[in-house]
């Protein structure tokens, strides 16, 4: 949370502060404390508020980062946009098994990475009920496994500090309505909180519909030194995907290439808070939590070990399920204490999460019609029926020192100790049965020194680890690659992931309005995990496989100001992603692959589906009760997966720029009139790309297992949309605690 403090930090107890005015005071930690001065954190920490993500009325937090959070991008491998994969300095937060996970996410001091394959389910995230945001970088340890490059930290409203009600409709493009209603208030000891989300969205491509429905309610109550909350998160979404198109079939990007391809979600988590303050400068806070997710899915693919008469069954249908229930509770102390006249800010907390999924998988045999739909000739077979649990213990501890006037010093480090266990339930596949069990200890140490609120210097190292998946465990052996989702088989262990990240940089105030901030960073990975594309029909088929050494590096830089009615915000990212150790591996469809299909990836061979330039602009107008906003998002090229040594001349896929306008009127207090275009121009590119074998060269782009051949494969982006809406508010007022 970030609030607003009219004091200094960084100084001596016994010494004159050090004037800093405005002191944005940051939650660094997973569960609430006392908070730290950004002037005392050693990373280019990003906030967002509640007011961005209302007046620009995005489709949802994932594209919100994308227009507004530097170092960030998006994939769209589903053609989905409620399913996307978020990058941030080159790791990723996936809802897609296959896509290894490199960041985590936090809703109310909650890991939100789901148990099974730690991925990140973005449509189950109620965007009207946040209050906050905050991006940040590193491999801090503090916040435990999968924080390889950063941690998103979602802050909820409540009633507190979101008093009256407001209801929104809205309409446009791709058939989408969206209904959202949120209400809360308090009568100074107890509080409230609710919103509702409901979506209906056509897709800007066929078969990519959405239905999202979510709930998020809450209740706080706060006597004395004790704040409790208890907020409940229900979801019942339905989404579909159409997987990427073939190059050959750009010229008609709505079409799918196989179909169906759906996803059902459906959510219940619960989730208690508990904060006691003893004294201005001691603070406890404990948290405990059960969340269930069920996914149920269908998935077509290609059989391409099609080979009438011996395999006359054109495709394959993938039925798949998936309930997974997890649970946790961790305790946090946060401490200020002054000794031998140096100020000291302890943290002392641990956390305990578990989670156990049952997974199920069926096969069907299919045959391909006229619009590449799968349709079933047999019925389903079981194939797999595992369970699977995760238990994972951290203790952690950070110490933020005043060494000086100006000098903040910062020590932290946690314990992890995790076990992963896994079960085949069909009697038939003992070999699956096994557990692996990880431990590890990693440090940060950071450094800070400030002039005053124009000059803010920083700099750190820090650790943090990423244990390998149930999925990635099971799926590890290239004699015999898995088709995502998952076919569980026995394979060799892989090796927990570390990442080391070095960063320095500047931040500031210029005059009353601008800002600005640079870094420079690099994060090594040992024992990176890749999934490596073994080719074929299928272009989801492969295997993960430690690879040695990769490293993301770059530069940040950010500056912005208000001139008079208007606020502009600039933001520019290098980033230089590559693997760091050679080796081979299996890429068919590559143009360079030897007669066995192999391709030699060298070290300095860039990560795929990572543009290296990104820029954004985003100007805001308000005048009266008129306001209106535009953004600027370009992208330089990127790589396509199964193109990791880089030299397939195909498999690039081309950069891009679109714009996206928003606005309001303010009719009267209580009615806003609200509007949004996205891709202004109505741009044509793709921002995903994969080399797959294209079965689907016959004429009018049908089955033709003869005719099957080597291609670039990408995911189209959105057209041109808008959409207009009407909102009502009655009382709408804020707060604070």
């Amino acid at each position: 949370m970030v609030v607003t403090l009219a004091c200094a930090a960084g100084a001596h107890a016994d010494e004159k502060p050090v004037d800093l005015g405005r002191v944005d005071v940051i939650g660094t930690t997973p569960l609430p404390g006392l908070g730290t001065p950004l002037e005392q954190i050693p990373s280019n920490v990003q906030n967002f508020g509640a007011r961005d993500l209302s007046r620009q009325r995005t489709g949802g937090v994932a594209e919100f980062l994308d227009l507004n959070a530097n170092s960030v991008n998006l994939n769209s491998p589903t053609g989905n946009a409620f399913q996307p994969d978020v990058s941030f300095r080159g790791f990723t937060a996936s809802s897609l098994l296959g896509t290894p996970q490199g960041l985590s996410v936090f809703q109310d001091g909650v890991r939100i990475n789901e148990a099974f394959a730690d991925i990140v389910n973005w449509d189950l995230i109620p965007k009207n009920a946040i209050a906050s945001m905050q991006l940040l970088p590193g491999s801090n340890p503090v916040f435990g496994l999968n924080t390889l490059g950063g941690a998103l930290t979602i802050h909820m409203k409540d009633g507190f500090t979101y008093n009256g009600a407001e209801v929104s409709v809205s309409g446009g493009s791709f058939a989408r309505t969206e209904i959202a209603a949120e209400a809360g208030g308090n009568d100074g000891t107890l509080g409230w909180f609710a919103a509702v989300e409901g979506i209906r969205d056509d897709g800007y491509r066929d078969h990519s519909a959405a239905r999202i429905g979510r709930l998020y309610a809450r209740m706080d109550g706060q006597v004395a030194g004790d704040q409790v909350n208890v907020g409940l998160s229900l979801a019942d979404n339905h989404i579909e995907g159409t997987q990427a198109l073939p190059v050959s079939m750009l010229d008609n990007p709505r079409q799918p290439y196989t179909w169906p391809d759906t996803t059902d979600n459906q959510l219940a988590f619960v989730n208690a808070n508990w904060l006691h303050a003893f004294a201005a400068d001691t603070v406890l806070a404990g948290n405990a939590y059960l969340r269930r997710i069920s996914t149920s899915g269908v998935n077509s693919n290609v059989n391409d070990d099609y080979a009438p008469p011996e395999q006359s069954n054109e495709a394959v249908n993938l039925r798949t399920s998936e309930t997974t229930r997890g649970w946790g509770t961790s305790l946090q102390l946060t401490l200020q204490r002054t000794a031998a006249g140096i100020a000291h800010q302890l943290v002392f907390g641990a956390a305990y999460d578990a989670g156990t999924t049952d997974f199920a998988q069926s096969g069907q045999t299919a045959t391909f019609v006229a619009d590449r739909e799968t349709i079933g000739t047999g019925e389903f077979s079981l194939a797999t029926d595992v369970t699977t649990s995760n238990r994972s213990f951290g203790l952690y501890v950070s110490d933020t020192v005043a060494i000086a006037p100006q000098w903040s010093l910062l020590l932290a480090g946690r314990y992890n100790v995790a076990r992963i266990v896994t079960q085949d339930l069909t009697g038939q596949s003992p070999a699956i049965d096994g557990t692996n069990s990880f431990r590890r200890f990693n440090p940060a140490v950071g450094l800070t020194w400030t002039a005053g609120p124009e000059l803010n210097v920083f700099g750190g190292v820090n650790q943090g680890t990423r244990v390998p998946t149930a999925v990635e465990l099971t799926c590890a052996d290239p004699a015999a690659p898995c088709t995502l989702p998952n076919i569980f088989v026995a394979d060799p262990p892989l090796k927990q992931v570390v990442a080391t990240t070095y960063e320095i940089g500047v931040r500031g105030r210029v005059g009353g309005s601008g800002f600005y901030s640079a870094a420079l960073y690099r994060t090594d990975l040992a024992d990176d995990i890749q999934f490596i594309s073994a080719g074929g029909g299928a272009v989801n088929a492969g295997y993960f496989q430690n690879v040695g050494n990769t490293r993301r590096q770059g530069v940040e830089l950010t500056g912005g100001a208000t001139v008079g009615e208007v606020r502009l915000v600039a933001s520019y990212s290098l980033l230089d992603a590559t693997f760091q150790t050679g080796f081979a591996e299996s890429s068919p469809n590559n143009s360079t692959a030897d007669a066995e299909g192999q391709i030699q990836i060298q070290p300095g061979n860039r990560l795929p589906t990572l543009p290296r330039n990104a820029f954004r602009l985003r100007a805001d107008w308000s005048h009266g009760p008129f306001a209106l906003g535009a953004t600027l998002a370009a992208f330089d090229a990127q790589y396509s997966r199964g193109n990791e040594n880089n030299a397939d001349p195909e498999g690039k896929v081309p950069g891009y720029a679109v714009v996206a306008l928003d606005g309001s009127w303010n009719i009267t207090p209580e009615w806003q009139l609200f509007a949004r275009v996205d891709n202004l121009f109505n741009r044509t590119y793709q921002n995903f790309g994969i080399l797959g074998a294209n079965y689907f060269r016959g004429p009018g782009n049908t089955f033709d297992a003869g005719l099957a051949g080597p291609e670039a494969f990408r995911s189209p982006g959105a057209p041109f949309g808008a959409w207009i809406g009407i909102q009502y508010r009655l009382d709408r007022g804020t707060g604070s605690r």
